[in-house]
């Protein structure tokens, strides 16, 4: 599936389509056919989200799903050089997204759905992996995950009682 980029000019955000579905219900009458649109949501300067939408019709689906995703956003600590403060493995089912620290001038050496998030959250340098399942929600929410979990030096000295440089 393509990716589709648009731009919400009334509240700053970037939002990405990951995924486009068609799902199908078999009722007594026949096929009830409707659409469900995974959506990445972010401003470029470390908030990041991600929702889904679904409806009867595609522009619909999208639609929920951006307003979903800018319900569910994050705050993304970045160091120095647009990077993750430090490595961290993120998991959600079946998908397990590794994230590693990268030298200024790296690039997001990432895959599809990962990249999406990563690219709209405002990281500039980073390394990932994506380990177990391919199922692109799952890697995104992983993805998600896994940058929630994210702390700066300074909060990790804080929760230790201890100063930055002790660390």
């Amino acid at each position: 599936m393509a990716r589709i980029n648009t731009n919400s000019e009334d509240s700053g955000l970037k939002d990405n389509v990951v995924a486009i579905k068609r799902v199908v219900k078999v009722v007594k009458g026949g096929r009830n056919m409707r659409f469900s649109a995974l959506v990445v949501v972010g401003d470029g300067e470390g908030r990041v989200g991600a929702g889904i939408g679904k409806a009867a019709e595609v522009p619909e689906a999208i639609r929920k799903g951006k307003e979903a995703a800018a319900r569910h956003m994050i705050s993304v600590p970045l160091d120095q050089n647009s990077s993750v403060p430090h490595d961290y493995i993120g998991h959600y089912c079946g998908a397990t997204v590794l994230l590693k620290r990268a030298p200024e001038g790296t690039g997001i050496i990432a895959g599809g759905p990962a990249r999406s998030v990563l690219d709209l959250a405002g990281i500039k340098n980073i390394r990932t992996k994506s380990l177990g399942s391919n199922n692109k929600q799952n890697v995104v929410l992983a993805t998600i995950e896994a940058l929630k979990a994210m702390k700066t030096p300074e909060q990790v000295a804080r929760l230790r009682g201890k100063a930055v440089e002790e660390l």
